[in-house]
C-alpha cells in the first residue's frame, strides 16, 4: 500500500463488516485458512497498490481490535447503519466522511470490499481501483464470466424483469442500493435485443431468463456474460456522493478467476471456503513455501505470546501461548524443518515452552543474530534458506541475517517495515500457525498427528 502524495490520488478502501449476522454468527470474525475473514479483506486491500488507505466500518468492538490489528483504520458505525436493512452505500458514505474529516484529506476514489469473499486478491482490488483512478471509469465491479442459463418459475419477479428475484441492481441501472449483507450481488442479464425476452410465457412453470429454452446455441456461439462477484466495487468519490449508490457513468468490468468466486452467507459456504482455502492460498504472491525455507526459527515474547507478563505475589512469571501456534510447530516438525526458539529472555518458561515443543531453545542470548549466525552453521543451513518470526526492534539484526524476515502483526512499525511478509494475526494469537499454514499449504491438516 504506497504513501500518499500529492501526485497520487487518494483510494480509500472501505470493508463493511457489522458484528450482527443472522446465517453465521459473528460471520466477520469466522476464521479461513487460519485467518478471520475481516482481517483476510484488509490483508489483501493494504497489499494492492493503488490503495492509500484502508479502513473498516463496524458496530463491533472484537471486529474493530481485529481489523486494527490487521493493519486497518477503524470507524464505529451508529446503530442506524448497523442494521439489517442498512445499506452498504450508507456505511461507505459515513466511511468516507470520517476518514476525510479524521485526516483533513480529500479521498479521490472509494472502495466498498466485501470480507465475505474469503478469496477477493490484491489482483482484483487493484483492477477496480485502476480502472476509477487511471482508466477513466466512473465505477468499476469485479465479475467472472458466466455461461449458465438461468431459469424462472413463473410469478417470480416483476414482469419482464430480468435480474432474478432477491438480487440486487444490474450494474449501471441505477438500481437501489442492495442491503449491507457482505453481498449485494446481481446478475447481469445478457437479452438484450432477444425476442425472448418479450415472449409471453405460459402461466405456470419455468422460462428461460437470458436464453429462449426453444433455442439451445452452443456456449461459443453465445455472448459472453459476466457474473458480479460481490467481492469489490469503485467508485469516483464525488460521484457516490451525488448518487448515493455504486453504479453510476460509466462502470467497467474487472474480470477476476471463477475458482475463486465465493460468498459466506450460511455455514455451507463457510464449510465450502474453509475446505478450499488450503487450495486457494497456496503459492499467493509474498508468501514463503516449503520450495524457499529448510528452518524456521521463533523468537518467544510477542511472537508466541502477545507479549503481555502476569506477576503473582511471589514474582513467579505467566504469560499466555495459543494452542493453535503449537499444532502449527508441530506441523512444521513433522514436516522435515529445523526449528529453534531464539530470545534475549532467560526465564524458564521459555525452556519450558521448547520442551513443549520438543525443539531445540537458545535463550539468554544478547547477541541474536550472532547466535543465530552459529547455529546456522552448526546446522549446515544457508541464512538465505531461514525463516525468522520476530516483533521487536531487537530482532531487526536477525532480520538483515535471514532470507525470510516475518514479523508478526503486533510487531513494532520498524520491524514491519523490514519484513519480508508480515502476519494477519497478531503474536500469541496464532501467527505461528498462519506461518505454518502458508508453509506446508494443503499438506498442513494432511500430515500425520
Amino acid at each position: 500500500m504506497p504513501e500518499s502524495t500529492a501526485a497520487v490520488r487518494r483510494v480509500l478502501a472501505v470493508i463493511p463488516a457489522r458484528g450482527g449476522s443472522k446465517g453465521v454468527p459473528a460471520k466477520n470474525l469466522a476464521p479461513v485458512g487460519g485467518v478471520p475473514l475481516v482481517a483476510r479483506a484488509v490483508r489483501e486491500c493494504r497489499a494492492a497498490r493503488h490503495v492509500t488507505d484502508v479502513v473498516v466500518s463496524t458496530d463491533d468492538a472484537a471486529i474493530a481490535e481485529t481489523a486494527r490489528q490487521a493493519g486497518a483504520e477503524v470507524v464505529l458505525r451508529p446503530a442506524d447503519l448497523a442494521g439489517d436493512t442498512a445499506t452498504s452505500e450508507a456505511a461507505v458514505l459515513h466511511a468516507l466522511d470520517a476518514h476525510e474529516a479524521l485526516h483533513g484529506a480529500r479521498v479521490d476514489v472509494v472502495l466498498l470490499v466485501q470480507c465475505t469473499s474469503p478469496f477477493l486478491t490484491r489482483e482484483d482490488v487493484d483492477g477496480v481501483a485502476a480502472a476509477v483512478a487511471e482508466g477513466g471509469a466512473d465505477t468499476a465491479v469485479t465479475v467472472a464470466p458466466f455461461h449458465g442459463f438461468l431459469w424462472r418459475e413463473a410469478g417470480a419477479g416483476a414482469p419482464g424483469a430480468d435480474v432474478p428475484a432477491g438480487h440486487g441492481p444490474v450494474p449501471g441501472a441505477g438500481a437501489a442500493s442492495a442491503p449491507d449483507r457482505g453481498a449485494g450481488t446481481g446478475v447481469p442479464s445478457g437479452t438484450g435485443d432477444d425476442p425472448a425476452a418479450a415472449r409471453v410465457e405460459p402461466a405456470a412453470g419455468g422460462h428461460g431468463v437470458n436464453h429462449d429454452k426453444s433455442f439451445r446455441p452452443r456456449r461459443q456461439d453465445r455472448p459472453q456474460d459476466f457474473l458480479e462477484t460481490g467481492a469489490a466495487y469503485a467508485m469516483d468519490a464525488a460521484g457516490l456522493r451525488e448518487h448515493g449508490h455504486r453504479f453510476f457513468g460509466r462502470t467497467d468490468l474487472v474480470r477476476t478467476d471463477p475458482a475463486r468466486v465465493l460468498e459466506v452467507d450460511d455455514p455451507h459456504d463457510l464449510a465450502r471456503a474453509r475446505a478450499l482455502a488450503p487450495l486457494l492460498d497456496a503459492g499467493r504472491t509474498g508468501l514463503p513455501t516449503a520450495d524457499d525455507i529448510d528452518a524456521v526459527v521463533l523468537d518467544f515474547d510477542g511472537t508466541q505470546t502477545d507479549d503481555r507478563v502476569l506477576i503473582d505475589a511471589d514474582g513467579r512469571e505467566f504469560v499466555s501461548v495459543h494452542r493453535g501456534d503449537g499444532l502449527g510447530v508441530a506441523a512444521l516438525r513433522r514436516g522435515g524443518l529445523k526449528l529453534l526458539i531464539l530470545s534475549t529472555e532467560q526465564n524458564p518458561v521459555v525452556a519450558a515452552r521448547a520442551r513443549k515443543l520438543k525443539i531445540p531453545v537458545l535463550h539468554g542470548v544478547d547477541r541474536k543474530d550472532l547466535a543465530l549466525k552459529q547455529w546456522c552453521e552448526e546446522q549446515g543451513i544457508a541464512p538465505e534458506r531461514v525463516l525468522y518470526v520476530g516483533n521487536d526492534v531487537n530482532d531487526l539484526p536477525c532480520f538483515a541475517l535471514v532470507g525470510w524476515p516475518v514479523a508478526v502483526a503486533s510487531a513494532h512499525d520498524a520491524v514491519r517495515g523490514s519484513a519480508r511478509a508480515v502476519t494477519t494475526l497478531p503474536g500469541g494469537d496464532g501467527a505461528v500457525r498462519e506461518i505454518a499454514g502458508w508453509i506446508l499449504g494443503p499438506s498442513l491438516d494432511s500430515l500425520p498427528q
